[in-house]
């Protein structure tokens, strides 16, 4: 198949979707299918355009076998929401231009967010006569208006519209926890056109590593401590604030160190945060390398879910994979009803507190520092539920498969639609001609 990518986030983006979907294009590439991919200028997390991709409207270029097209956005480092506004709205006009620009695809992949992007790659849909696959990533404008980022009740309906016209024209949608297919069939989707398949890891690449002689730890000077990380993202749906309190509460253990890494703008406000309640074990490290991912994720002792309690309950971190896959335990401080509870609790490698509540999160540390068989347990139980529900050939497996039902299917409808027309017109020419009806005349 020839298939076509939309998604704002690619490669060299080190976190989010990036990284999955850059996975996803060059594994449909090893198996066989062409790809390109419409994306924009690689500006996530740093909200800047990366040095080398400056100043230019379009870029083309190869990647294993993967072809990217990359279009300017109009981007700015503290975005409100009419720059949000702008940015979308930049990436919508020139990718769909970019998009136009190559082979004609069998099927289209749309990722979302962002929602306008359903617009393009609808219109292309239409234009290519090719399906549209809708890819959630998470549910907007939902997400957005529980955690206070939308407000504005106009803005709201918009969006709301937006959402409503991606679900209608999409030919399928794929949704990455089961939260979100109760969510749309909620909103009136038909269930039969949701297809649920859960974000990956490559249990290959992030694996259980050895605590001695880790390098992460070496290089940061932790080879002596219990160590609970959070790394990834910091945003408005995690308040961090929570694991620095719960950092204070164990304070008085010097062997327990917090290490938080992240983007350095959000690590600033973490870095204010800490002196003002005098925490002195967190560690504040930037992003580091993916190819560092391994070791790092192997440095720690239990690795940190952390989100609002006014969180929507269908969100899933991406970072819940990886963690069970390093064999490490989780502590998720998280609405108890989400699915990112229900995921660590099913998958028995972690422990689950209520969001927002630093002693429990707290006593949940504590605890595996004092157990560390259990966190051991724990650990395991995480990495075998990795292998058996989290891999990225399961995930491709389904993606391929989606792909090859939907372009049947209208190839199904084409062929249909083409021999009823054939069958009226062979019918049409074996009518005798009807008999002209008699005029009555006027006298």
């Amino acid at each position: 198949m020839r298939i076509l990518i939309y998604s704002y986030n690619y490669y060299p983006e080190p976190i989010g979707i990036a990284p999955l979907m850059t996975e996803l294009a060059e594994g449909l590439v090893a198996r066989g299918h062409e790809v390109r991919v419409i994306t924009g200028m690689p500006n996530y997390p740093e909200r800047c355009i990366y040095s080398g991709y400056r100043g230019k409207l379009y870029h083309t270029e190869e990647r294993n076998g993967v072809t990217i097209q990359r279009s300017y956005v109009w981007i700015r480092p503290k975005p409100g929401l009419v720059a949000r506004v702008l940015l979308d709205g930049s990436y919508v006009v020139t990718s769909f231009l970019q998009a136009l620009n190559g082979w004609r695809p069998d099927v289209i992949l749309s990722t979302v967010p962002p929602l306008p992007v359903c617009v393009p790659s609808t219109l292309l849909g239409w234009i290519y006569s090719c399906p549209v696959v809708l890819n959630l990533q998470d549910i907007l404008p939902e997400a957005a208006v529980h955690v206070g980022l939308i407000s504005n009740k106009a803005a709201i309906r918009f969006f709301e519209a937006l959402e409503k016209f991606a679900y209608r024209y999409a030919t399928a949608i794929s949704v990455i926890a089961d939260g979100f297919t109760e969510n749309l069939v909620g909103k009136g989707v038909q269930a039969d056109k949701i297809t649920c398949i859960p974000n990956w890891v490559d249990i290959k690449f992030i694996r259980p590593l050895p605590r001695q002689d880790n390098s992460f730890r070496i290089t940061h000077q932790l080879e002596n401590k219990f160590v609970v990380l959070y790394s990834g993202n910091i945003a408005l749906t995690q308040g961090l604030e929570t694991a620095i309190e719960a950092a204070q509460c164990l304070q008085h253990i010097s062997e327990i160190a917090f290490v938080i890494v992240g983007e350095d703008k959000a690590l600033r406000r973490l870095r204010k945060y800490c002196y003002k309640r005098n925490v002195q074990n967190v560690l504040l490290l930037p992003l580091q390398p993916r190819e560092q991912l391994p070791e790092m994720l192997a440095a720690a002792d239990v690795g940190l879910i952390i989100q609002k309690r006014n969180v929507v309950s269908f969100n899933m971190p991406s970072k819940t994979q990886l963690l069970l896959a390093s064999g490490r335990p989780i502590v998720a401080s998280v609405p108890l009803c989400g699915t990112a509870a229900r995921a660590v609790q099913e998958s028995g490698g972690g422990i689950v507190v209520p969001p927002q509540k630093p002693e429990a999160l707290a006593d949940a540390i504590l605890e595996l520092y004092e157990n560390p068989d259990k966190a051991t347990a724990l650990g395991r139980q995480g990495r075998c539920y990795a292998t058996e529900h989290y891999t990225f050939e399961q995930a491709l497996g389904r993606y391929e498969a989606l792909f090859q039902r939907v372009v049947q299917n209208a190839c199904m409808v084409a062929s249909a639609a083409e021999t009823g027309s054939r069958f009226q017109a062979d019918e049409f020419g074996k009518r005798p001609l009807a008999p002209r009806p008699e005029i009555e005349h006027l006298s």
